[in-house]
């Protein structure tokens, strides 16, 4: 069994798969109920949607679109976007969704994700932290999928979130996004020593080799990624893909 959780991480905007960078230019990248069958039969151990349209566009998770995807999944579903309440949570749970990953919601009212924990459990309910590096090399914290910035320092952030009682928090590096130039590791680092909360880190992964430094020297144990399993060869051809269990024993078992 692997010690490391490597995990697809797939964006929706309106009805489709996109892939973004650093937030911006997005580019589709297919069908999501079709991908999940792809992943389904590369025996993927979990996946995480996010809808990066719900919070702008002022409107709540798309019920239906996310029951065809729960419906098809094998696999444990983590989805985020657009989720403002204890009720739309409810629902998502009923659907199939294993987790609910709350960004935005969760920096505009925390009792929401106190009461999220209280109700659900927190091994239901992951934090999701948007990261962005200033000019001057501070870290602040993004909403709104990343239109946002709300100044905040993100491991302070981060410490109020794991208080709160979230089970994990998914980090996002805005800057590595779509790049494919490697984690944040320094930033990963500081933050994974900074809170006790299991830390998921999304942006940059290229490689398996980047998410092999991730756990080397920032003892991250749940590593996500967009690009890599969604992009092929140095021209980014759109395909579908996933290592073989073989190859990830090779590095994280």
């Amino acid at each position: 069994m692997l010690k490391t959780r490597i995990i697809p991480c797939l964006l929706l905007r309106g009805r489709g798969l996109y892939k973004t960078v650093k937030f911006k230019d997005p580019t589709y990248v297919g069908d999501p109920v079709n991908a999940v069958k792809i992943f389904n039969e590369k025996e993927v151990d979990e996946l995480i949607l996010l809808d990066i349209t719900a919070t702008a566009q002022q409107r709540g998770p798309d019920f239906e679109l996310i029951e065809d995807i729960a419906s098809e999944c094998f696999m444990p579903l983590s989805y985020g976007g657009g989720v403002t309440s204890l009720e739309q949570m409810r629902r998502l749970y009923r659907l199939g969704v294993e987790k609910i990953s709350l960004n935005s919601a969760a920096y505009t009212n925390r009792q929401l994700v106190q009461q999220a924990c209280a109700t659900f459990g927190s091994s239901s309910v992951t934090a999701s932290i948007d990261v962005r590096k200033t000019f001057l090399g501070k870290y602040e914290v993004w909403i709104n999928a990343g239109k946002t910035n709300t100044k905040e320092d993100p491991i302070r952030y981060a410490q109020a979130l794991s208080q709160a009682g979230v089970g994990e928090i998914l980090v996002n590096s805005i800057d590595r996004d779509g790049t494919m130039a490697g984690y944040d590791l320094a930033f990963l680092e500081k933050l994974a020593a900074s809170v006790d909360t299991p830390i998921i880190a999304c942006g940059g992964a290229g490689s398996l080799a980047h998410m092999r430094e991730a756990v080397d020297r920032a003892h991250i144990p749940a590593l996500a990624a967009g690009s890599l399993f969604v992009f092929h060869g140095r021209h980014r051809a759109v395909l579908i893909n996933y290592p073989s269990q073989q190859a990830l024993e090779a590095l994280f078992a």
